[in-house]
């Protein structure tokens, strides 16, 4: 078996993406404080921690060399967004990552004004991230903060300006959350119609399933270390609550959650990059797993930290609001359910593959 055939199976990291990983875990472990994160509930966003951030090249990374960018693998972003996901930055990164590489496809970065400012993160790029709207007003993740917001009308897809942006939706996620009316933009470009552009526009929308994925596999973690600690420390009986089969069985479930959407996350980000005709229905399944079940692992986490978890100042009821919050940024799921239903059912059976049945 070639290398390339081995790939898709393995899913395993180089040397380099460990590194990077570990770069941006020290980043947001110091930059993304609770503090840091609680301060920044009134708005969604701390414009220091971006400007920070957007420094260290998370934004340029994202894109094709042939565009000022650093040309990162979609592989390489989700262990970024594992890390963004885990220290709960109040920043648009994956929305602008997913948004300028969706210009950048569409080769509409000078849509923008200077497309280094994109590259650069110096102007902020949001996208509409729910697949069943395509006409008027909708709800975009960082409308609130973005200075130009992709969105799919009809076959079209259009940049929008606006002098003034959006008010702020106030949003179980603390996202910079607006409602963004195409029909009040100052400014409405077309930057691509037809199936092709549609085809991009989609392909984005998965980029951004996969990515919010992995950011909630990072926050499940972190959620999971925030409970075993907890549970390690406290005593009944004599005996560390974590002995008990009631704590250490659902955490051990937690572990599980975090190791497959992991894998499946890695697994639907390689074949978007390389195979993305093959697999499609990766992105919205690791997104549908992972809004299951963040949830219900965050809500394991303030249990079991009992009066405390329910408080406002603990940390784990932090990380709960987000796992609910953060998957509705792209609209119902279940939306993303049926494309994932559609994708499996359109797919070509491959009959070769099929047992032969015995004539009666």
């Amino acid at each position: 078996m070639d290398r390339y055939e081995l790939r898709r199976e393995d899913y395993s990291l180089s040397a380099d993406q460990t590194d990077l990983q570990a770069a941006y875990a020290k980043f947001f472990q110091q930059h993304s404080t609770i503090e840091t994160v609680r301060a920044a509930e009134g708005t969604g966003f701390d414009r220091d921690l971006w400007t920070r951030l957007c420094g260290t090249g998370a934004t340029s990374m994202a894109l094709p060399e042939d565009v000022g960018g650093d040309g990162a693998t979609l592989v390489d972003l989700t262990l970024v967004a594992e890390e963004f996901g885990r220290w709960l930055a109040p920043v648009p990164w994956i929305d602008h990552v997913v948004g300028s590489r969706l210009l950048a496809r569409l080769d509409a970065l000078g849509a923008a004004g200077a497309a280094g400012d994109v590259v650069s993160g110096a102007r902020i790029v949001a996208v509409d991230a729910q697949f069943d709207v395509t006409v008027g007003a909708r709800l975009v993740p960082a409308g609130a903060i973005a200075d130009h917001v992709v969105v799919r009308e009809g076959d079209d897809v259009v940049l929008l300006t606006f002098d003034n942006t959006p008010s702020r939706v106030d949003n179980l996620g603390k996202l910079p959350m607006a409602w963004v009316d195409p029909a009040s933009a100052s400014a409405r470009t077309v930057v691509a119609s037809g199936p092709d552009a549609v085809a991009a526009y989609l392909r984005a929308l998965d980029e951004w399933r996969v990515l919010t994925a992995a950011a909630l596999v990072g926050l499940v973690e972190q959620t999971m270390r925030i409970a075993a600690e907890f549970a390690t420390t406290r005593y009944t009986y004599g005996v560390p609550i974590s002995s008990l089969q009631a704590i250490s069985h659902p955490l051990a479930n937690m572990a599980i959650t975090v190791e497959g959407g992991r894998a499946l996350a890695r697994k639907a980000a390689w074949f978007l990059d390389v195979e993305p005709e093959v697999r499609p229905e990766l992105a919205g399944a690791v997104f549908v797993f992972m809004a299951e079940e963040a949830p219900r692992a965050a809500t394991l986490a303030v249990h079991v930290q009992g009066g405390l978890g329910v408080t406002t100042e603990a940390a784990a009821t932090a990380y709960l609001v987000r796992a609910r919050g953060w998957a509705l940024a792209g609209g119902d799921p279940a939306a993303t359910a049926k494309r994932v239903a559609h994708l499996v059912a359109s797919r070509p059976v491959d009959v070769s593959s099929v047992p032969a049945v015995a004539a009666v």
